[in-house]
């Protein structure tokens, strides 16, 4: 097991089309090796839940689970929340 594939999961939920989600993946570009993209279409009926959580949030961001951010990426909450995920696997 390698320490190198701990990357933190950042979870995009997301619905087609949605130009503010495609904005956030760009701000989110630089950081792309630093964690794994899982994106998760609300649209989706075995998504159902998360719809009726989200659907007038999107973009969501949950980062391992836990709930990060939502509409806009907010950099400096991303980084800090990212740097703890990180130090933690260490």
């Amino acid at each position: 097991c390698s320490a190198g594939t701990n990357k933190p999961v950042l979870t995009l939920f997301t619905k087609k089309p949605c130009p503010l989600c495609d904005e956030a993946k760009e701000v989110l570009e630089p950081y792309k090796g630093r964690f794994i993209l899982q994106e998760v279409d609300i649209t989706l009926p075995e998504n159902s839940a998360w719809y009726e959580k989200y659907k007038y949030d999107i973009p969501v961001f949950h980062l391992n689970g836990k709930f990060l951010m939502k509409h806009r990426v907010d950099i400096q909450k991303f980084e800090d929340r990212l740097r703890k995920v990180e130090l933690q696997s260490d």
